[in-house]
């Protein structure tokens, strides 16, 4: 009858795996397998190139460069703020996606142009560059 205890491996399925390296007594030791010389007998040789898998390493494209963790700024112009808004308005990304000068209010906002600011608006959530901000100081 068929047990889980009675079953075993067909004869020849399955060998031993060979144990290399450990003393000249052991019968693999002193090359370990490797013969003497060149490249393949060193260590820190990739195995990949024995396992004929070069062509296919070589084959997949790879992505240069790297992708920044940090998200780059939306641009937004002084101009475009000069033309969609009002005296007395307040410029933060909720309002820029509304009027569609953005395409997220997830990723930082930037206001950039060298034009004067025309309307007197304020500025909450946004970053501002030099030239701007020494105006708004004024």
């Amino acid at each position: 009858m068929l047990s889980l205890h009675s079953i075993t491996k067909t004869l020849g399925s399955a060998q031993k795996r060979k144990r290399v390296g450990r003393g000249n007594s052991s019968g693999r030791g002193t090359y370990s397998t490797r013969g003497l010389k060149g490249q393949k007998s060193r260590s820190g040789v990739s195995g990949l190139k024995r396992m004929g898998m070069k062509k296919q390493l070589m084959q997949i494209p790879k992505s240069r460069g790297f992708k920044s963790l940090n998200p780059k700024n939306q641009i937004v112009t002084v101009k475009a703020i000069n033309n969609n808004f009002k005296d007395g308005e307040t410029v933060n990304p909720e309002i820029l996606l509304t009027k569609k000068l953005i395409s997220s209010d997830k990723k930082p906002v930037k206001i950039l142009g060298k034009e004067p600011l025309t309307v007197k608006v304020k500025f909450v959530g946004v970053k501002l560059n030099a030239t701007l901000m020494e105006e708004l100081k004024k």
